[in-house]
């Protein structure tokens, strides 16, 4: 898909999107600043350098341009045949104390929520941006985990350690696959290699990847607002795959020790097969034979029908949930999509349950007791996320409809051509492609997904985040 970006220019729906975002911050209960204890606990709090020096190992990072809460970093080796990864985790654990204020203020907020005009973050910034945080050039306490892959890319050997690292380079997704299209070498020249690889073992294994395009509202230096949608770079599937074996081998720890916290989805029955097929043959592109996974990775980017698919497929992706377990395993371990057990365990400054995850596997490591106040915790955790989880959506959801209303405010009055995404009874979701807005719409009798409508815009409220078509 090519990438499309709509603007909000400057207009009075301008001045009533920012009232209409500040507002929104205000109802979701979710303060950007911190209470004064927590700040000074933070300010206070110094993590223990680990015995394990690792700073000759020239890790590195890979984010979104301008990202400061560094959660991971890599190493990546040739190991005779096979491979050798390094993953670095944040070692927030080191700087939380149990029980304390930065610790009950993150079980409060639950993850980092991303609003249009900044960051709500779990935890202060002097942590998060700064002091744990994998930043380059300096020396960061983390946990490590060192991979042993064979030629297939199946890992033969893991192991977890806390270790001192220092981050040589902070890459960002664009220049790196940049880069790599140009076959320049540096940190990430395996990265499509590796990468490569782990889809292949996740086809093995029958997971599936659902890569629907990045919808983002961003703010440009002039204050106005902007809705941005685009496919993942082939360079951030590759580097998904390091977190998600990452997050499958603190699974498997876990379900050994008979101690621990999984991310779950539930496989989809059979009358949501017979649905996503049945809207697969009206959008003109059948899945008739094989695994669900494998249509969808070959489907083709740039055929535009690829969206529409993959909206209906999102229908097959629901129900995820967390399920806590000490004293033995749970009877349905497995998360559907990734068709392995897997556990959050890689976000630590992002997402409270890495915390638990973490701290865990390390205990499990070394071969000690699971904390504690990690096992008298752990049945909270599930809540906790989940009411996070359902602020993190409304905030997404509410941001991008108030921003959707005001580009659509100067077409008021106006016939816009849109395509037909998914129908529900006399109503349908429709794309826009300029201004690239999804929207709810009725429709003509007689509609397929796939199909072009002409619409009538009667109204928009920029406030409530509401768009009124009409046939």
């Amino acid at each position: 898909m090519p990438q499309r970006r709509s603007h909000v220019a400057p207009s009075a729906a301008q001045t009533e999107l920012a009232a209409a975002l500040a507002a929104l911050r205000e109802s979701l209960d979710a303060p950007t600043d911190f209470p004064a204890a927590v700040v000074a606990e933070a300010e206070a709090t110094k993590a223990a350098t680990p015995e394990l020096d690792l700073r000759d190992i020239p890790f590195a990072t890979l984010d979104p341009l301008g990202s400061r809460d560094l959660d991971q970093a890599f190493h990546l080796e040739r190991d005779g045949s096979g491979f050798a990864v390094r993953y670095a985790i944040a070692d927030v654990p080191g700087f939380v104390a149990p029980g304390g204020e930065v610790d009950t203020e993150a079980r409060r907020r639950g993850q980092t929520l991303y609003a249009a005009d900044g960051t709500i973050p779990l935890h202060p910034k002097i942590l998060s941006e700064d002091r744990a945080s994998l930043l380059a050039d300096v020396d960061r306490p983390a946990l490590v985990w060192t991979f042993a892959l064979d030629s297939s890319g199946t890992v033969t050997d893991f192991r977890l350690e806390r270790a001192l690292v220092r981050s040589r380079a902070q890459l960002d997704y664009v220049s790196a696959q940049a880069a790599l299209d140009r076959g320049e070498g540096g940190p990430a020249a395996l990265l499509p290699e590796i990468g490569a690889l782990r889809i292949e073992q996740e086809k093995i294994r029958g997971g599936a990847s659902l890569n629907l395009p990045d919808e983002e509202v961003t703010r440009a230096a002039d204050g106005s607002y902007a809705i941005e949608r685009r496919h993942p770079l082939p360079v951030e599937e590759w580097n998904a795959q390091l977190s998600l074996m990452t997050g499958m081998a603190a699974a498997s720890l876990m379900l050994d020790a008979g101690t621990g916290i999984l991310r779950t989805m539930p496989q989809p029955d059979e009358k949501a097969f017979d649905a996503f097929r049945h809207q697969t043959e009206a959008l003109g592109r059948p899945w008739t034979t094989g695994r669900y996974g494998d249509y969808l990775r070959d489907l083709d980017r740039a055929d535009p029908m690829t969206l529409p698919v993959l909206e209906a497929a999102a229908t097959l992706f629901r129900g995820a949930g967390y399920v806590t377990f000490d004293g033995s395993a749970p009877s349905d371990a497995q998360q559907a999509a990734i068709a392995a057990p897997y556990a959050h365990a890689t976000a630590p400054l992002r997402r409270l349950v890495d915390r638990w995850s973490l701290e865990i596997c390390l205990a499990v490591s070394e071969d000690r007791d699971v904390p504690g106040w990690v096992r008298e915790s752990l049945p909270d955790l599930p809540a906790l996320m989940q009411s996070s989880g359902q602020r993190a959506s409304r905030l997404d959801s509410a941001t991008i409809n108030c921003v959707e209303a005001a580009l659509l405010t100067p077409f008021v009055g106006r016939t816009v051509e849109a395509t037909v995404i998914e129908i529900r009874g006399e109503r349908a979701t429709v794309q826009l492609a300029d201004p690239a807005v999804t929207a709810s719409a009725p429709v003509p009798a007689g509609t397929v997904p796939g199909g072009r409508v002409s619409l009538r815009l009667v109204s928009t409220d920029v406030a409530r985040g509401e768009i009124e078509f009409a046939i």
